[in-house]
């Protein structure tokens, strides 16, 4: 409630003092923010107006400053010669430059004239009963030093106000109207501290009283660590039986002011402010070095010279001891405020009765931490440790974690104070006033104002929600301070302290009520880090650089949300510039939190990845071949050869005080992640920052390139990591990860999706290739070209492609990479997606061999045309045979395409395996589907039924993936019946070329691996997928074609028989054995009828005579 007051001229009601001081401080504050922004603006190269700098105004700038503040544009045209072309863009980019200027000139007209009001009014102050009037009238005299100082230090404003008034003078014919004041107060202020001693002589006894009233507070808040600590100050826990007692003070409000300001006011305590500092702050990061400027002040005034050895012996005290006696202060408040924080989060209803100790302990340690951010930058002393705090991260981390309880729990503090208002302070107040001997109407009603808002109060309101404004009683308050703070008020506040005090009191309960947020900014904002950006991330750096404070470093990216506090309505330019500011801040500090966090993980995997390595299974030989030998007492090969410890042994300890590697790096990931997962979220204008995205998103990342690492790949030597290996230790990774949710509240599971979804497929999202495109490439590249080259063989009774012996060994085992363990391996690895890729790989290199033997079949035509009709004569067929070109071709090239069909059949059937052991109903459910497609059913959708079946795994009549690889060929003026009849030949060209495999040396089966070390026997499988494929792709019939590939397979087969020369059936019974298999592996062909064109005694006599030989050749 506001209330207003009839007196004569000088009564304070007309001067309204309480509104000029709320005025003109917050004024001084914006004057403050512009004067610096100029300042700063001047000293950058790239932000200083560009007239100062430019060469073709160097002269006339010169000039002005020479003369400033005269002006004379007369006799001066060369010099100003330049400035008259530049005229018009002076007046337009100087303006708020010079306007700054002028404002502050206006600035200080208003405060000298209401420091002379005050003075004429004989204004009673006392911190401790006044404190409005008091803080108020305090803080505007530091407020206007500290401006009329910064402005002294501006260089170029001579130069910006001369250049601007000439460009006026240029264009308007006359000076500036503000110019000559404004000239002659930057002169006056050449000297500022100089120029206001003068001034300040008649405010002389208004200043000494105000600060004479702090005696009573200073030198309490200037005590050492060990006075704090036997004190027991700000503990909850020292005292039990008081716990649930008010904290109280007959000086409330001063507990928790910045001492800063009483350092800059306290003169009349200046021995003890010269002890404790060595500097103090101007603005933001402009500081003030007192110690060098009340020297230079005194030493030219005659009688002070004892105070000039008082101010030396202080230096030389403040240099040698303040540093300790604040490391100390930092000390005792770093376990103060971890207990206070302690104990409240168990019992957060002490915030009530203890809100005072919060923000008591707020503004001591937010002191603390800017004496030491403004001595740390400006040290004047060789030794800087006093000036280093590695542990100042654990004070701010402490500190934003009362000021989380405070938001937190704010209803519960309102609750408590309202009733605190209604039940006590209504009814003391009123006492108060109704005991006054004197009470003049008006003061009266502002009293009864009080106790009437305060009484109307109630829980129900906070249970409702209701938004209480206190604004009105501090103002009305603050005003009554005015009127009853003049000499000859009919009601003097000097002569009734016990009011002053208890009201004192009772606005910082309706603060407590409606202006938490305003109170958490007025006693712990550190802003000022902004403006220390290389000594904030210093102090990071530190921070990460501890492990056992990397559990605090959220606290620097929680300062950042402080940051936007510190600018100010009359500079709302600097909003965008110190946002960005803290943006860029807080993004750089959760990056390098999630980097360390990343790196920590790193390092615990590769920990993990070695001990699981040690369990491989290509291990264990040396452990058995040691355990044979001992058994048959064999000697040891080398003497003294230590014994290989046994995995596991570094999980027993002998002793519980021995730290491992693994220990330490766990501890330091515990501490880091407590700080990552501190907070969900943090709003920081207007953006909200996640910091445990930051880990996802790194990890992310890490895994990304982790993966593809272990892989090991080599292009130059084309060397690779096993499948089973890889698997192994991404295992071991993911175990690893999988723990990291212990720490952290996030979900890995998505890490683990996007990572692993991405590597299934040929490149992730950053466009690098994955470990699908890496094992594809290398099994195409390197063990199926080493299989075309017949270094390599695929084993069918081992379902595993082997090394053949060969003059040159190759670099790898490739028994090692295709065996079923690393099939599976690898499909588990690249999953489903992944083995499709593969697929379509391996087919596309099928597609291009069918696409030379589609020219071979082209070039002989018209002879396969003769052939395919002619089978039944055998003289006719030999001598077309031997028309035929490129025979030995067609068959080189179906046996590529038969060992690729066989590779991917191992791969289907280890995919299979797999995805049987993960989702074995799902699996038999595509399974069950596939083998009840009705014999009627459209070929397209049978396709699709086998393209299902296909990416499960399962074995298909008609591969899926085939036929898309060849439908893609499209051959230019050839028709759909000449592509069928070029298939349909192709058939008969393989088939009229079997019988030459008998004369190949290579050509015998061997029964032990149920193959033909050329691979011939992978014909079969090639011939029976490529025949389905081609004929699906042209509409024919499979099975026809089949029989018409038997028929003259058998028949040219059969002719061999008849041949006598040794040579060219050398391997005749091994080459009648592909007639079987090319049966046995055919869904669409029977044994019946290769009975009608085969004998099967021939087949029986084959199958003895090679495995007669096979045994001949082992013996």
């Amino acid at each position: 409630m506001s209330a207003t007051l009839s007196r004569g001229s000088l009564q304070p009601g007309q001067q309204k003092l309480a509104e000029k001081f709320t005025i003109l401080n917050d004024r001084g504050i914006g004057m403050l923010t512009r004067i610096y922004n100029i300042k700063k603006a001047c000293g950058d190269p790239k932000a200083k107006p560009s007239y100062l700098i430019d060469k073709n105004l160097e002269s006339a700038v010169k000039f002005i400053v020479r003369k400033f503040p005269a002006v004379e544009t007369r006799n001066n045209n060369q010099q100003l010669a330049q400035l008259q072309k530049e005229k018009s863009e002076i007046l337009k980019n100087l303006a708020l430059y010079y306007f700054t200027f002028v404002d502050v000139m206006e600035f200080k007209d208003h405060v000298c004239e209401l420091l002379n009001t005050i003075d004429a009014c004989q204004v009673f102050f006392d911190i401790t009963v006044n404190f409005d009037l008091t803080k108020n009238y305090l803080d505007l005299v530091v407020t206007y030093t500290n401006l009329m100082m910064l402005l002294s230090r501006i260089e170029e404003r001579k130069a910006i106000i001369g250049l601007y008034n000439y460009a006026h003078e240029m264009t308007h014919g006359s000076s500036d109207r503000e110019y000559p004041r404004l000239g002659q107060m930057i002169v006056d202020y050449e000297n500022p501290l100089k120029k206001m001693m003068e001034e300040f002589v008649p405010h002389g006894k208004s200043l000494s009283d105000a600060l004479l009233s702090l005696q009573m507070v200073y030198p309490r808040r200037n005590l050492s660590a060990d006075q704090w600590r036997n004190a027991q100050l700000l503990s909850l826990i020292s005292a039990p039986s008081t716990m649930l007692n008010p904290a109280q003070s007959d000086t409330v409000r001063t507990q928790y002011i910045a001492y800063s300001t009483y350092d800059q006011a306290a003169l009349s305590l200046w021995k003890l402010a010269l002890q404790s500092s060595t500097c103090l702050c101007l603005f933001r990061d402009e500081v003030f070095h007192i110690h060098k400027a009340a020297e230079d002040l005194f030493i030219n005034i005659r009688g002070y010279n004892k105070r000039v050895n008082d101010i030396k012996e202080c230096k030389e005290q403040a240099l040698s001891h303040a540093g300790l006696m604040h490391r100390e202060r930092r000390k005792f408040l770093r376990s103060a405020l971890k207990e206070l924080a302690t104990v409240l989060s168990d019992q957060p209803g002490l915030l009530g009765p203890k809100a005072l100790f919060v923000f008591m302990a707020l503004s001591f340690a937010r002191d603390e931490i800017i004496w030491l951010l403004r001595h740390a930058d400006n040290i004047q002393k060789k030794s800087t440790d006093d000036f280093i705090d590695k542990h100042i991260a654990e004070l701010i981390f402490y500190m934003e974690e009362l000021r989380a309880h405070v938001r937190k729990y704010g209803p519960v503090m309102q609750r408590y104070y309202v009733q605190y208002l209604s039940g006590f302070d209504a009814v003391v107040l009123n006492e108060l006033v109704q005991n006054l001997s004197v009470c003049p109407e008006d003061e009266s009603i502002i009293m009864s104002s009080f106790v009437n808002t305060m009484t109307s109060l109630s829980v129900k309101q906070v249970e409702d929600g209701d938004v209480f404004d206190f604004r009105g009683m501090r103002l009305d308050w603050f005003r009554l301070q005015a009127y009853t703070s003049v000499s000859k008020a009919s009601l003097g506040i000097a002569d009734h302290r016990e009011l002053g005090k208890m009201m004192n009191t009772i606005i910082f309960h309706t603060k407590m009520v409606d202006s938490l947020v305003e109170m958490l900014v007025e006693t712990s904002d550190l802003s000022i880090f902004c403006f220390y950006s290389r000594a904030f991330e210093k102090m990071f750096q530190q921070c990460l650089e501890l492990p056992s404070q990397s559990r605090h470093s959220i606290s620097f990216p929680l300062l950042c949300t402080h940051f936007m506090s510190c600018t100010h309505e009359l500079c709302p330019e600097e909003r965008h510039h110190i946002g960005d500011r803290s943006l860029s801040l807080c993004n750089m500090f959760l990056d390098e939190m999630a980097k360390q966090a990343r790196n920590l993980i790193t390092d615990i995997c590769t920990e993990q990845c070695t001990l699981s390595d040690q369990l491989l299974p290509k291990h264990c030989a040396k452990t058995i071949s040691q355990a044979v030998n001992k058994k048959s007492k064999k000697q040891m090969g080398k003497k003294g050869e230590p014994e290989r410890e046994k995995p596991g042994v570094e999980s027993m300890r002998k002793n519980r005080l021995l730290v491992t590697n693994l220990d330490k790096l766990h501890t330091a990931l515990s501490e880091l992640c407590f700080s990552i997962n501190y907070v969900p979220n943090m709003v920081i204008w207007e953006h909200t920052f996640t910091p445990r995205e930051y880990l996802t998103s790194h990890l992310e990342i890490r895994f990304t390139k982790s993966i593809v690492g272990m892989t090991m790949y080599n292009q130059a030597t084309q060397e690779i990591a096993k499948p089973s290996e890889l698997l192994t230790s991404v295992r071991a990774y993911m175990t690893v990860l999988q723990s990291i949710e212990n720490y952290v509240q996030i979900d890995i599971t998505r890490v683990f999706n996007n990572v692993l979804l991405q590597q299934t497929q040929h490149l992730d999202s950053h466009g690098e290739p994955t470990i699908t495109s890496l094992y594809t490439n290398w099994y195409l590249e390197t063990l199926l070209r080493q299989v075309s080259n017949g270094h390599i063989a695929y084993f069918p009774a081992m379902k595993a492609f082997v090394n053949l012996p060969t003059e040159n060994e190759l670099t790898f085992n490739a028994e090692e990479y295709s065996d079923i363990s690393e099939m599976r391996s690898l499909s588990e690895l690249l999953g489903p997606y992944g083995m499709k890729f593969l697929s379509e790989s391996l087919m596309w290199h099928i597609s291009s061999q069918v696409a030379e033997l589609k020219k071979l079949v082209v070039d002989n035509v018209e002879i396969l045309t003769q052939m395919r009709t002619s089978f039944d004569k055998p003289e006719h067929m030999a001598s077309l045979f031997k028309k035929l070109s490129s025979v030995d071709s067609v068959l080189k090239r179906m046996t590529i395409i038969g060992v690729i069909l066989s590779f991917r059949s191992l791969a289907q059937e280890a995919l299979r395996d797999v995805l049987s052991c993960h989702i074995p109903f799902l699996v038999s459910s595509v399974e069950d589907f596939k083998d009840h497609i009705p014999r009627e059913t459209d070929m397209k959708v049978a396709m699709n039924v086998y393209e299902l079946s296909s990416a499960a795994g399962l074995p298909c009549e008609i591969d899926p993936a085939l036929v898309v690889a060849l439908s893609s060929q499209k051959s230019e003026n050839i028709s759909p019946e000449e592509e069928y009849k070029i298939a349909c030949l192709l058939m008969v060209f393989v088939a009229v070329s079997m019988p030459t495999l008998a004369s190949n040396v290579m050509s015998q089966y061997s029964p032990a691996i149920q193959g033909h070390c050329n691979n011939i026997h992978c014909l079969a499988k090639a011939i029976n997928q490529i025949a389905a494929a081609l004929f699906t792709i042209h509409k024919g019939s499979i099975e026809d074609r089949l029989k018409e590939f038997l028929a003259l397979a058998s028949s040219s087969l059969l002719k061999i028989g008849q041949e006598t020369d040794k040579t060219t059936t050398r391997n005749r019974e091994s080459v009648y054995l592909l007639l079987d298999m090319i049966v046995q592996e055919s869904p669409f062909l029977t044994m019946d009828l290769l009975e009608s064109c085969f004998p099967y005694v021939l087949l029986r006599n084959a199958y003895h005579a090679v495995y007669k030989q096979s045994v001949s050749s082992s013996a």
